[in-house]
């Protein structure tokens, strides 16, 4: 532990067992009065308790502004796009209730965004120009094995004509061959014509390879007298001819099962100056639950997701060139549980450290490791602790991102699981031999921690429960430092309000915190009582902004190549000690893969202090960024905002 963690580690306990002591020797009445939140209030508003441990304030949003907030990114402008779509809320779904804010943390202003479509779980990252890229989001709410009313389930719609395409609309009837029940498409459908296949040796044609499309169909009417046991062929009606001939179907059981969510294909980017979203070309693949990760090139990859009839994307993944706004499939497969946790490493290769949202497999892409995307080559990693309580973990790259080290913490069983993990796994990629081993662990099993990288180093780890989505009253109002140097956590001030699944943390440009979401099962310990969506944002504010000062920064260049330099002004340039360029959150479901603190070399003359920027585009990518100088306390700067072209 450092000298300062320690020093207020002891302070701490001092405060601590001095006030134990003192109320021990009041009587019963008095100590309980003395014991109320007044007294805590009073407690942790004292500069010397503040100094220690930081201190955590709810901002006060006007109801009307007030959202089911799921997703977050800082903008290069300052603010925070708060992302709701429908809000993990189907009467807002049936309602065409998309919601977005503009949140303005130094103003305190709040705005209303026009959504274009429900961003609900939809993937995001920041790219170049500083825009946010968002793609995928909800196309139909799940339905629970009890509410579905009408059986149904996937059709494999098949083309064996090599001369065209064939569009059949939505409400296309399926009627099966044996079974003779008809179901209803739900949207319609372009299946391209059949591919003809010749032996590569002679020539010789051998067969068609018909030409497939997959569509969500529903039964006509309600009813367990609807659903279907087996694998049956379709015949379409309104065909006739060769297209009749050409053109059916193909369905395994339909039935009242439980539907699971269903993605979009909907890409935007949103422009911090202008305000909204601008649409670009949609994805080859509907996605419910996607990461986005910039690649080495700059394009960005997409990966993982249900697509728009409720299934896992099989492995289909696919990039987008911010150049041309489009979206190109890779040329091979691979399968990612959904919200994988995916980085680019300084190699150019991508880190996959086994964090993830959920749907998917569980012996399927689960396992960590490196991911070549030119030649499709996965190695993996050993040492994981608790492999089986990888879901609602969360990854953060370390401080500083030169030294490739990834720290996971926490994480649950797959799916409804009330097993949590008390583990951190910390993995030097850097190594000769890569392997994963045990950090410190948490006091707790925690699922969905919220994880931010601070401008002195610290990693600040808050929140999460230990149960799934919070049951049994388990929301954990406990916040951690985490020291790279020393390898240890540091108790500090206690949140204020639970945060399980839905919630997230952004850092923000004055070295603050502040969190979002949470999204409770139920709100009591008997689980009888249903939750509500905690609306609330609570900022934190770490100790090292409450010493005497903190150094200014001012002046300098807006935009510094890659190995280029810019000169800042400070008056206290003469006490800093490091300096770091921080790259803005975007924040959803346990998951930030763009948040990585960047060391930089400097050099000292007056009050001018010149930094330099690193070659390596894959360790600095293209886009905006957060300048931040630390003093020989540990006590940051404000940020500078600095473009990488």
């Amino acid at each position: 532990m450092n000298d300062r963690a320690g020093h207020r580690r002891a302070r701490r306990l001092a405060i601590g067992t001095a006030v134990v002591l003192a109320l021990a020797g009041m009587n019963g009445p008095w100590l309980y009065r003395f014991g109320t939140e007044k007294y805590h209030q009073y407690q942790i508003n004292k500069p010397e308790y503040k100094a220690d441990n930081g201190k955590w304030e709810v901002v006060d949003f006007p109801e009307e502004f007030r959202q089911n907030t799921i997703h977050a990114a800082l903008l290069r402008t300052g603010k925070v796009l708060l992302v709701a779509g429908s809000g993990n809320n189907q009467e807002n779904f049936d309602a065409k209730k998309f919601d977005t804010r503009i949140w303005d943390p130094v103003k305190g202003t709040v705005k209303k965004v026009s959504t274009p479509s429900d961003l609900f779980c939809t993937g995001h990252t920041q790219l170049s120009n500083g825009n946010l890229l968002i793609a995928g989001g909800t196309k139909r709410y799940e339905k629970l094995k009890g509410d579905v009313t009408k059986a149904g389930g996937l059709m494999i719609v098949h083309n064996e004509n090599p001369d065209k395409p064939i569009t059949l609309p939505a409400g296309t009837k399926f009627t099966g061959k044996e079974n003779g029940k008809t179901f209803v498409s739900k949207d319609s459908v372009l299946v391209p014509r059949a591919k003809k296949v010749f032996d590569k040796a002679t020539g010789v044609f051998l067969r068609n390879d018909p030409g497939i499309y997959r569509v969500y169909v529903e039964a006509q009417k309600q009813g367990k007298t609807h659903e279907t046991g087996t694998q049956d062929n379709y015949r379409i009606q309104g065909l006739s001819g060769t297209d009749a001939r050409n053109t059916y179907g193909i369905a395994q059981k339909l039935a009242l099962d439980k539907k699971d969510f269903q993605g979009i294909r909907d890409a935007y980017e949103f422009d911090p100056v202008a305000e909204k979203y601008i649409k670009v070309d949609p994805m080859n693949e509907a996605r419910w639950y996607p990461t986005l990760t910039t690649l080495s090139d700059g394009k960005v990859l997409s990966v993982s997701g249900l697509d728009d009839i409720g299934q896992l994307v099989p492995g289909k993944n696919e990039v987008f060139d911010p150049k041309t706004k489009t979206w190109t499939y890779l040329p091979k497969t691979r399968q990612f549980p959904t919200y994988p946790a995916l980085f680019l490493m300084q190699n150019g290769k991508v880190f996959y450290s086994g964090s993830n949202a959920g749907y998917g497999p569980d012996n399927v892409g689960r396992e960590p490791g490196v991911w070549d995307v030119d030649t499709n080559k996965f190695s993996k990693l050993p040492g994981l602790s608790d492999p089986k309580l990888m879901e609602t973990s969360g990854t953060v790259l370390l401080a500083p991102a030169q030294d490739e080290k990834y720290m996971v913490v926490g994480g649950g069983g797959v799916g409804e699981s009330d097993r949590s993990s008390d583990k951190t796994r910390i993995v030097d990629l850097k190594a000769d031999d890569p392997k994963f081993v045990d950090g410190p662990t948490l006091e707790k099993g925690t699922r969905y921690p919220s994880i931010s990288v601070l401008p002195d180093d610290s990693i600040l780890v808050s929140g999460g429960s230990e149960d799934y989505r919070g049951r049994g009253d388990s929301n954990i109002l406990q916040a951690r430092l985490y020291h790279p140097e020393t390898n240890t956590f540091e108790q500090v001030a206690d949140p204020l309000v639970g945060r399980n699944y839905h919630s997230g943390s952004i850092l923000l440009p004055d070295g603050r915190v502040m969190f979002f979401g949470s999204d409770s099962l139920y709100s009591d310990k008997a689980n009888t009582k249903p939750g509500k969506f905690e609306q609330r944002i609570e900022i934190y504010t770490p100790p090292y902004l409450y010493r005497d000062s903190r150094p200014s920064l001012s002046g300098g260049p807006q935009t510094i190549e890659r190995g280029g330099s810019g000169t800042f002004t400070s008056q206290h340039a003469s006490t800093i000690e490091k300096v770091r360029l921080i790259r803005p959150s975007a924040a959803t479901h346990v998951t930030d893969v763009d948040q990585r603190s960047i060391e930089l070399k400097y050099k000292v003359s007056g009050d001018k202090i010149t930094v330099t920027v690193p070659k390596n585009k894959n360790l600095v990518q293209s886009g905006w960024y957060m300048l931040f100088v630390d003093d020989d306390q540990g006590t940051p700067s404000k940020a500078q905002w600095v473009k990488v072209p």
